[in-house]
């Protein structure tokens, strides 16, 4: 891997969510100078508050973003505020400070119907508010700055916000029986995988475009909530059910597999395999369980990307 340039100045906005947090601790142990942007910090929907804070920045990292998926079929306009406006906010602001941008996005762009998994110039057909504001924020990406780099995530998991592990891990604990969708198909992928793969992209000088920050392999809900229980070491059985059992306002991708082409073109190494990536992720994500408040239904997590 080439080594990270320590003289670079790094903004991370949403540095309050998952990855942004993981992000920050990422950088910080490589040494690197880094501001962190909470929204409480930075309201990317205001263009000028945007703007003078990421004057004099070198690599801007935009995980700032509305993600509750079935909040934004009843408030669309919010949802683009935020994924579509605010991200041509900040990529305008980051062509103006000369920096380079990693902006976030999800599998969600895509419609979810494929049985191979999706390249990076696949053409995007979003089935919800949110994949269209999200697919909207990509457009204002490559419009406003040239020096891009788009990394769309999908079932993101980690030890600093709710997730889909810690949720299935207390409610094992409190049940005798789960039941967790079968139908979905994805990359489980652990936010500090993602955090160094953005570091290790923007070290390699990768090219402007579209990457995908996955993990490698694929399973189910129902696949990975086992997986997540014999880490926890419980015996709850797990019921396979489809996704009618648990109906939504906003449809859900059924299969959100990546290729990471993009990735090895650039010479940098994707994501290790989910299952082995969680069995290392595993301790530090399910730690202090107990104080963690769960979604309303266990087949599904209450949004693809937790920023």
């Amino acid at each position: 891997m080439a080594p990270v340039d320590r003289a670079q100045r790094w903004a991370v906005l949403g540095a309050g969510g998952m990855l942004g947090h993981d992000l920050v601790d990422v950088l910080t142990d490589a040494g690197v100078s880094v501001r962190a942007f909470t929204h409480a910090d930075l309201d990317i929907t205001e263009a000028d508050a945007t703007r003078r804070a990421l004057a004099g920045i070198d690599v801007v990292v935009n995980a700032a973003a509305w993600t509750d998926v079935d909040g934004a079929e009843t408030h669309e306009s919010e949802a683009m505020a935020v994924n579509a406006v605010g991200a041509a906010h900040v990529a305008r602001a980051a062509r103006l400070a000369g920096a380079r941008l990693v902006h976030l996005s999800t599998d969600y762009v895509f419609d979810g119907h494929h049985a191979a998994p999706y390249p990076e110039d696949a053409p995007t057909a979003p089935e919800s508010v949110y994949g269209r504001s999200k697919a909207a924020g990509e457009r204002a990406v490559r419009d406003e700055a040239f020096d891009h780099l788009i990394v769309r995530t999908a079932w993101l998991y980690g030890a600093h916000g709710h997730c889909f592990p810690r949720t299935i891990a207390r409610l094992a604990a409190e049940r005798d029986r789960l039941a967790v969708v079968h139908d979905q198909v994805g990359q489980p992928t652990w936010s500090r995988d993602l955090a160094e793969l953005i570091v290790r992209l923007v070290a390699a000088r990768a090219p402007a475009g579209t990457y995908h920050g996955t993990a490698s392999g694929r399973t189910s809900w129902h696949g990975f909530a086992r997986r997540v229980l014999a880490a926890a070491g419980s015996s709850v059985p797990v019921d396979r059910v489809p996704s009618a059992a648990f109906p939504r306002p906003a449809r859900r991708p059924q299969f959100s597999v990546l290729g990471h082409d993009a990735l090895r073109r650039a010479g940098v190494e994707p994501i290790g395999d989910w299952a082995d990536r969680w069995d290392v992720a595993a301790p530090s994500v399910l730690a202090g369980i107990a104080d963690v408040r769960g979604a309303r239904e266990v087949g599904y997590p209450s949004s693809s990307v937790s920023r």
